[in-house]
């Protein structure tokens, strides 16, 4: 017999993090051991739950005094619960250390804030922004964009509406439609997909998004004529896969999740509302798959994943002509406060590409 629902949660809370509050099911038969209650032991164990709450736990559950106790004692032994135990622990001064810098961080008066500069010179962008890993937020470099008085909706109808463009499609049926992008992607004339957009109202069910790739389309090229690259920050001869168009209604959600390499977001048409938490509370958000959190972060489940309850979240608004420096490796979830087109950019005329490791946990 399988553990039932109640022990299963009991195990994702506690392997998580906080094993404090364990309160075990009662049950009157005797089961059996599982594999799965094993690892259910051994999470535990590497979370530091004492042994005899582990052995209570396994009795209330229905494991005989004798089998639980032999189980739990064990486990230490194990040769592979040992060599797990010594990355738990090099997992544990890395999270110290990252916890050590997020309360330092509270002690700035700026910490929940993100600096607004109208334009900066590239050595000081690289200097205390790019090379420190601080994002900020550039109001005054797309002053020269012919886009911002063009785009809107109309203008995408009008002259591009005949290009097959794909999108983002019946993402409301998936609450994982970011990790299966490729199960929503859809192809339809950009005239149909505005006249979505524009009639359908606040909707997150369909996106037009970076991994579409529809500025590659050499029928849509003729929209970076609309733009000015920033030189000073951007080489505008390496913009083939680094320029990305983004088009959506209002109430479109890109959920939380961080970037592999630093990119410039800018805002042409509507307003988007930015959450944004620095790189060192990692270890806080449940990063379980690839570069997402399982948290949804307008409505968190503070049961399932308390310890997000500790993570201050930095909100910005960014208006048309806005564009906002995001950092490598800084979490961020991103929401459409109006029919919305945005361009990013990864293109950057310093280094920009990093080795990851990303998880895969189930």
């Amino acid at each position: 017999m399988q553990p039932t629902s109640s022990i299963k949660k009991k195990q994702q809370y506690f392997s998580t993090f906080d094993p404090r509050y364990f309160s075990p099911q009662i049950q009157v038969t005797s089961l059996p051991m599982t594999d799965e209650l094993r690892r259910w032991i051994a999470d535990n164990k590497l979370a530091g739950v004492d042994d005899h709450l582990l052995v209570q736990g396994l009795i209330n559950y229905g494991i005989s005094p004798s089998a639980a106790n032999h189980e739990v004692s064990t486990t230490s032994q194990n040769p592979y619960f040992q060599a797990g135990q010594k990355f738990v622990q090099l997992l544990r001064k890395r999270e110290s250390h990252a916890n050590i810098l997020a309360e330092l961080a509270t002690l700035s008066p700026r910490s929940l804030t993100i600096q607004r500069r109208e334009k900066i010179s590239r050595d000081e962008f690289l200097e205390n922004y790019y090379a420190k890993n601080m994002p900020l937020i550039l109001t005054g470099i797309t002053k020269n964009w012919s886009a911002l008085s063009l785009w809107n909706p109309t203008y995408l109808k009008t002259n591009y509406g005949h290009v097959e463009v794909e999108v983002q499609s019946n993402r409301n049926s998936d609450r994982l439609y970011e990790i299966n992008i490729e199960k929503h992607r859809y192809k339809m004339r950009m005239a149909d997909y505005v006249d979505d957009v524009v009639s359908g109202g606040a909707t997150n069910d369909y996106y037009m998004v970076a991994n579409n790739g529809n500025i590659e389309k050499t029928e849509l090229r003729g929209l970076l004529n609309d733009l000015e690259m920033f030189p000073e920050y951007l080489d505008p001869l390496d913009i083939n896969g680094k320029a990305f168009f983004w088009f959506g209604a209002s109430g479109t959600v890109t959920p939380l999740h961080h970037d592999p390499v630093n990119l410039i977001f800018v805002q042409v048409y509507g307003r988007k509302v930015w959450q944004i938490i620095p790189p060192y509370y990692t270890h806080l958000l449940y990063n379980y798959r690839g570069v997402f959190s399982e948290v949804d972060i307008e409505n968190p489940d503070y049961d399932k994943y308390p310890l997000f309850q500790k993570i201050p979240i930095i909100e910005v608004t960014l208006e048309a002509g806005d564009a906002i420096f995001m950092p490598v490796g800084w979490w961020h979830a991103v929401k459409s406060l109006d029919i919305s087109i945005s361009m990013s950019f990864t293109n950057f005329v310093f280094p920009n590409k990093y080795d990851w490791s990303y998880p895969s946990i189930t």
